[in-house]
C-alpha cells in the first residue's frame, strides 16, 4: 500500500475545503465511508491516494429523516445493516431493506454504507487483478474474448462489467433522488441518471465529478406500492448477484397502476425495463401477463460466449417475482 495522509473532516464543508487544498497541492484524494471496499483496493494499489478522507466523523449522515413533501431522506453513511433493520424503511420501502440485507455478510453490512455500496467499483476479475483493461486506464475489455461467465448481457460495450451494487437497482426502482456534494457546490440527480454506461466513459460507472460525494438519498412517498428484491447467487454468501430484480408496483386492488422493474447483475448500470413496465401498467396481473413480462424482460439481451444462461434466468425471475409480489 502506498503511503498516504488520513483526514477526518468535521462536516461536509470542511471535507470540501480539504479536497480543494489537496487539488491545489496536486495531491490525489480518495473518500471513504465505511471503507470496506476502498481499503482493499488501496492494498492492491488499484487506488493510490495521497490523502484519504474519512467521512465517518461527520455527524448526521447516518440517519433517516422525514423529507419535505413526504418520503424520507437517508444519509449516505447509514450502514446497510441499519437500513435493513430500520422499521420505517422495512414498512414503506421493503425493496431497499431486502436489497441491503442481501449484501455480502453480517460483518460487511455492519461497516458498509449505503453511499459506498452504490458507488463501489466493479468486481470484474480483470480489473481487480490489475490487468490494463478499460477500467485500469487501458484500451481493452478482456472479458469479451476471455472469462465472461458473470459479465453483462445488456448495455455492454466497450466494457462488459456488471454493476455490483444490490441497493442501486432498488433505489432506481423507487425513483430515488441523489444529493451530491462537491468542491464546486451541490446538486441533485435522479437515481436513474446517476449511473452511466461505458459508452459515456468506460473508466467510470456514475456521474460523480472529481471530489464529489453521495451525501444523501431521498425516497418519495409511496402510497399503495408493493416492492421486493430477489437475488440469485452462485454461492450463499460473500458474493454479488448473478442476476437480481428490484420490482415496485403501485397497486389499486388487483390493478397495477404503475410499475418499476430494474435488474441487477446483468448490465454496467442498474438495468431498467421500460417495456415490461408499460406492459404491466393499467393491467390486472395474471399468469399469462407475468409470462409475457418475462419474455419482454430479455428482449435485446446480447450474451457473451459464457453467460447466455443469464437469459432464461432473467425471464423466470421477472415472471416469478411479479407473481409473488401480487399474490
Amino acid at each position: 500500500m502506498k503511503a498516504f495522509t488520513n483526514a477526518n473532516p468535521r462536516d461536509l464543508t470542511h471535507a470540501m475545503t480539504l479536497i480543494k487544498d489537496a487539488r491545489r497541492q496536486q495531491r490525489s484524494v480518495a473518500v471513504a465511508g465505511g471503507g470496506s471496499d476502498l481499503l482493499g483496493m488501496m492494498k492492491e494499489r488499484l487506488v493510490t491516494p495521497d490523502l484519504l478522507l474519512s467521512l465517518k466523523s461527520i455527524k448526521g449522515l447516518d440517519q433517516v429523516k422525514a423529507a419535505p413533501g413526504g418520503g424520507v431522506t437517508i444519509g449516505g453513511l447509514m450502514t446497510l445493516d441499519a437500513i435493513s433493520r430500520e422499521a420505517q424503511i422495512r414498512r414503506l420501502y421493503p425493496v431497499l431493506a431486502e436489497a441491503a440485507e442481501s449484501v455480502a455478510t453480517p460483518q460487511i453490512r455492519n461497516a458498509a454504507t449505503l453511499a459506498g455500496n452504490v458507488c463501489q467499483r466493479p468486481w470484474c476479475w480483470y480489473y481487480r487483478n490489475g490487468f490494463a483493461c478499460l477500467k485500469n486506464g487501458g484500451t481493452t475489455c478482456y472479458s469479451i474474448n476471455g472469462e465472461n461467465t458473470f459479465h453483462a448481457i445488456f448495455g455492454g460495450g466497450p466494457s462488459y462489467i456488471v454493476h455490483p451494487s444490490d441497493t442501486a437497482p432498488a433505489l432506481v426502482a423507487l425513483d430515488a433522488t441523489f444529493r451530491l456534494v462537491g468542491p464546486d457546490g451541490e446538486r441533485t440527480l435522479p437515481a436513474g441518471e446517476f449511473f452511466t454506461l461505458p459508452t459515456v466513459d468506460a473508466s467510470r460507472e456514475n456521474a460523480l465529478k472529481d471530489g464529489e460525494v453521495l451525501a444523501s438519498i431521498t425516497l418519495p412517498a409511496s402510497p399503495r406500492t408493493r416492492g421486493t428484491y430477489h437475488k440469485v447467487l452462485d454461492r450463499e454468501a460473500w458474493t454479488h448477484a448473478v442476476v437480481s430484480a428490484a420490482i415496485v408496483l403501485e397497486m389499486n386492488g388487483d390493478l397495477c397502476q404503475r410499475a418499476r422493474v430494474v435488474l441487477g447483475g446483468v448490465a454496467p448500470i442498474p438495468w431498467r425495463l421500460p417495456a415490461v413496465e408499460a406492459l404491466l401498467a393499467g393491467q390486472r396481473i395474471t399468469p399469462a401477463l407475468t409470462a409475457k413480462a418475462g419474455e419482454a424482460a430479455v428482449a435485446g439481451a446480447r450474451p457473451l460466449a459464457k453467460n447466455a444462461y443469464k437469459v432464461p434466468m432473467v425471464r423466470a425471475m421477472v415472471a416469478r417475482t411479479i407473481s409473488q409480489l401480487t399474490a
